[in-house]
């Protein structure tokens, strides 16, 4: 019995070792408190039972003393890896609370972020070091609709006071499965049902403009300036069993990309003119991809000339007739870049959109919570920097909001190493101070 139970405490002192050197993850992020606790609590727990093993045990036993000393080694790895990692975190976000504040603002005007804590944004407003807030379900849970309007509003007038452009205020409201502020706004089908129960195209078109009409008339009631919608990706029908959260089936206009076009066309005008900003998503197109964003890197592999004739038609023609953001997804781009997520890559953003494309509009990525580019080769850090350098106006930092203080600081030392590209980030900053001038009335 007692060389079982020695195996079992030394298999899990390799398992807390292995996973401590990773704690601080997006995956955790929902337990992250409750995790600590483990990672703190468990490794205590078996560093005092193996020094009194070590302490009580016969010189007979070897092998008993061997595996416990074992585990006494693996066990202080973890606790010292999980205080080590937490006393850096706490060390960066201090860092990055008392950066210059002229710094923090400058950067911070390219930063959207998910929140937890009211407060902890509350701070970020303060600071100057945010562009804006992603709100999801979490944050309006239990709330009715005047309370997350009160909640948003006094963020707004915090900005106010200091005399800056308003924060934008996003959310996912794409219908259907994504449907982040339902409730307290109303639930409504994803578009593709509209498209599917209406061929005539005045009744679908008039149904559409319902449908963004309602939308965009409770989003603004609230304060919400900037939605995520509408997905403009083609629908293939590629269904992936373990694709967890993109399901981009489930969630895509139509495969024709003429419908689509024509389709987000009338969405993106009508959200407009309600002073919500849409925004096409996600570049380069997922329809055709395999793998989930969030979990794993992900390849799309088809060819541009295939591209441009398909996927690419209603970004292309949105991105010109709109004023909708464009979002870059995580996906890599293997006909022009077979490394970097596009959200990342130079080759893409500078080359294809800005270059070749000529695009003089509004570029948010994805989420860098997502671990397709959290683990990608660059990581978030030099992701971050590479990302604003290429052209990219807004980085969004949803899910794990203390990815945030890591891409900051990673921005904040990039800049005092003038590795920022300041003519950049200025041209950018005028595209979303124009962005957000055309919605305000």
């Amino acid at each position: 019995m007692k060389p079982l139970l020695a195996v079992l405490k030394l298999s899990v002192a390799s398992a807390l070792a292995f996973l401590a050197l990773d704690w601080r993850s997006p995956f955790l992020a929902v337990i992250r408190p409750w995790a600590l606790l483990g990672f703190i609590a468990l490794p205590l727990a078996l560093i005092v039972a193996e020094r009194w093993a070590l302490r009580t045990s016969r010189p007979r036993g070897c092998v008993l003393r061997v595996l416990s000393a074992l585990t006494l080694i693996l066990a202080v790895l973890a606790l010292a890896t999980t205080l080590t990692l937490e006393a850096r975190f706490h060390w960066v976000r201090h860092q990055v609370i008392h950066a210059d504040p002229d710094r923090l603002e400058r950067l911070g005007r390219h930063l959207i972020v998910g929140y937890r804590d009211l407060a902890e944004v509350r701070e970020l407003v303060k600071l100057r070091a945010i562009a804006g807030i992603f709100i999801s379900t979490r944050n309006v849970l239990g709330k009715s609709a005047d309370e997350v309007r009160q909640e948003i509003r006094s963020l707004q007038n915090q900005r106010k006071e200091q005399g800056l452009l308003s924060l934008w205020i996003a959310t996912d409201q794409e219908g259907g499965v994504v449907s982040r502020l339902s409730p307290p706004l109303t639930r409504l089908p994803p578009i593709s049902e509209i498209v599917q129960r209406y061929s005539d195209i005045s009744q679908r078109e008039q149904a559409v403009r319902e449908f963004a009409g309602t939308q965009g008339r409770e989003l603004a009631e609230v304060g919400v300036n900037l939605n995520f919608a509408p997905v403009v990706d083609l629908n293939f029908q590629v269904i992936n069993s373990n694709d967890r959260f993109t399901r981009i089936f489930q969630r895509a206009i139509s495969g024709d990309p003429g419908v689509v076009t024509q389709v987000a066309a009338w969405y993106c005008a009508t959200l407009e003119e309600a002073g919500v900003r849409s925004t096409l998503k996600h570049f380069p197109g997922l329809g055709r991809v395999f793998e989930d964003t969030h979990l794993n890197h992900a390849n799309l592999t088809t060819s541009i000339d295939e591209l441009t004739k398909t996927d690419w038609v209603p970004f292309r023609v949105l991105m010109h007739q709109s004023g909708a953001f464009t979002m870059l997804g995580h996906v890599r781009l293997t006909a022009i870049d077979s490394e970097r997520p596009v959200s990342i890559s130079p080759p893409v953003i500078a080359g294809v959109l800005r270059r070749d494309w000529k695009h003089d509009g509004v570029l948010i990525t994805d989420d860098f919570s997502m671990l397709a580019v959290f683990r990608s080769s660059a990581g978030i850090d030099n992701g971050s920097i590479d990302a604003l350098n290429a052209g990219v106006d807004v980085i969004l930092v949803s899910w794990d909001s203390d990815q945030y203080y890591r891409v900051m600081y990673a921005l904040l030392n990039a800049d005092r190493q003038g590795t920022v590209d300041r003519e950049i980030l200025q041209r950018s900053d005028k595209r979303l101070e124009r962005a957000i001038r055309g919605i305000q009335h």
